[in-house]
């Protein structure tokens, strides 16, 4: 009689995890938790809806035809001159920083060229008030005062009021100085802003309504560089200085 063979030779071992039976589908499990999160989203996020749309309103003729009446017909100035801002903003005007012998009074360069500081002072003469001639006057009055980066010796009415750092000083004489902020609220239409640049180099610009006119969102008219813009850009850059002008030349 043969001895029958013991140990793990006559052990068969699986290798591996433990067979499982094949579970059910539960055809509503998922369904169910996908119609949840959708009544989630739906339920909180309605009231974001209307921030949304907001949100994609952007500067167009027909916008600006919409504001612009009612602030041409508004007894305060800065209104009237965001008007004059928002009618600007539709020329086609290409960035021209050239210097040009032009008339005195009233002169100006071509319609159709232009740089910042010739924003701010179309839009004062489209309301009787010529910036070329009141910087010359006050430029003439106190020289010193103003900046000279340019190696200027006596004031030139060709290019005076189409720099920058001079309406700068100008409104610091002449206007309402209000000490700048990044609260919106602290604008009105037809306030007249002035940035710092990445480069230190000043920039200006007319502040006006957003295309939706909503309450404590402030845009600009302004041309840097790519032509006149009416933008939501009031704080792209850091604000040196923030008048309101009303063109009497008084504070």
């Amino acid at each position: 009689m043969s001895r029958s063979r013991t140990g793990f030779y006559h052990t068969i071992e699986y290798i591996g995890p433990r067979p499982q039976r094949p579970k059910r589908r539960n055809f509503f499990g998922g369904w169910v938790i996908i119609a949840i999160a959708l009544g989630i989203g739906t339920w909180f996020g309605r009231p974001l809806i209307p921030f949304i749309k907001a949100a994609q309103v952007s500067a167009s003729p027909e916008r600006a035809a919409m504001l612009i009446p009612a602030l041409e017909q508004s007894s305060n100035f800065g209104d009237r001159l965001a008007a004059a801002a928002l009618i600007h903003s539709e020329n086609s005007i290409s960035y021209d920083p050239s210097y040009y012998k032009i008339a005195y009074p009233d002169g100006d360069v071509p319609p159709n060229r232009g740089v910042a500081a010739d924003v701010i002072v179309r839009c004062y003469r489209a309301l009787g008030t010529d910036l070329q001639v009141s910087v010359h006057e006050d430029m003439m009055a106190d020289f010193r005062s103003y900046p000279g980066l340019w190696g200027a010796t006596t004031p030139d009415t060709n290019i005076d009021h189409r720099r920058v750092a001079n309406l700068q000083r100008f409104f610091e004489h002449k206007s309402n100085c209000i000490p700048p902020s990044r609260v919106a609220t602290q604008y009105r239409p037809g306030d007249i802003v002035v940035w710092e640049l990445g480069n230190a180099e000043k920039h200006i610009g007319i502040v006006v309504p957003s295309p939706a006119n909503r309450a404590g969102e402030m845009w600009v008219v302004h041309n840097m560089g790519a032509g006149v813009k009416w933008e939501n850009s009031l704080f792209d850059y850091k604000v040196v200085s923030h008048f309101r002008f009303s063109g009497s030349g008084t504070r």
